[in-house]
């Protein structure tokens, strides 16, 4: 998955305690016998420190992927999850403090080479480089946290996808872990599923994609919350089928006009084929403005309407 090789991003502590230490086992395998001597101790000492710095920082941002190469699913949600513009911001921080290091360690070094005591020279420029990092602290933080983040969103192939959606607790989860791999958490209360769960399923040795959404809840796009955001990414970019729920019973807490509003809401937005499903049936009789019927508590219709998904993915491959 594109985000999954993201190592940790360690804080500014941690980097200056690993430099600097290194830089002092630097100094002690040096033999100190003359000036000559002392002067390549300090700048072993010195080029260590800033090698170790500069090449973590830089090596921190190569790490991170392209948002202007990424497809535009992920970058959508990247931008949902940390915010793509303050990423990049927080990105070019710590690149400009790599390369300051590297440009003030020369600097340095040359400064060494003339002055009477190498050592205080060394010690004015590691206080410089340790002032260096630390500023950017809240950078390497807040590129740690987008990491963990950004790893956690799900692997989404360019295989054959059916986004199942539709309000909270209408069943979207146990549908999706009925026909797939997939095992989202299942519960009965709403907003469960607090990101994007995906299932594969295989026909005919053709391999499918199942993606279990977030409940939508009928309101403007702009008072959508965070986890809600990314049911609609999913929507706009992955799938070439919908399976819309709706739950007629209303144990899901929200009425079937409610419900059904929001369907014809998908309808307008997204240009993609939709199976209307009435779920618990087992409870409730079949509505109108359902094209199908099933239960996923007792598995009834289940199969079936996996059958009909499958043949429109056909049509709209």
């Amino acid at each position: 998955m594109i985000f999954e090789k993201i190592p940790t991003v360690p804080t500014s502590e941690e980097l200056l305690d690993k430099s600097f230490r290194r830089a002092a086992r630097a100094k002690h395998g040096k033999r100190i016998l003359d000036r000559a001597s002392k002067l390549k101790a300090e700048e072993s000492m010195l080029l260590t420190a800033a090698n170790i710095l500069s090449d973590n920082l830089i090596n921190a941002v190569k790490k991170f992927p392209s948002f202007d190469q990424m497809p535009p699913f992920y970058t959508e949600l990247a931008d949902i999850l940390v915010g793509i513009e303050e990423m990049k911001m927080n990105l070019a921080s710590v690149q400009w403090a790599g390369n300051k290091i590297n440009e003030m360690a020369r600097r340095y070094v040359g400064m060494m080479r003339d002055a009477e005591d190498a050592k205080v020279v060394r010690k004015q420029a590691f206080g410089r480089i340790s002032s260096i990092v630390d500023s950017i602290d809240g950078n390497l933080r807040f590129l740690n946290d987008a990491r963990n983040k950004l790893r956690k969103l799900p692997d989404i192939s360019e295989a054959p996808t059916i986004v199942v959606a539709g309000y909270p607790n209408v069943g979207k989860s146990s549908f999706v872990a009925f026909v797939s791999s997939a095992r989202p958490e299942i519960a009965s209360y709403p907003f469960t599923t607090k990101g994007l769960a995906v299932g594969h399923f295989t026909r005919n040795k053709i391999r499918y994609q199942v993606i279990d959404t977030p409940g939508l809840l009928d309101r403007p796009l702009e008072e959508r919350n965070e986890i809600e955001l990314q049911a609609i990414s999913a929507l706009k970019h992955v799938g070439k089928a919908i399976l819309y729920m709706v739950d007629p019973s209303e144990t899901c807490g929200y009425t079937l006009e409610k419900q059904m509003h929001l369907l014809e809401e998908i309808k307008k937005e997204f240009g993609v084929p939709i199976l209307v499903v009435a779920n618990k049936t087992d409870i409730s009789a079949p509505v109108e403005g359902a094209d199908m019927s099933m239960s996923t508590l007792t598995g009834e219709g289940v199969d079936t309407v996996l059958d009909r998904l499958v043949e429109m993915l056909k049509v709209n491959p």
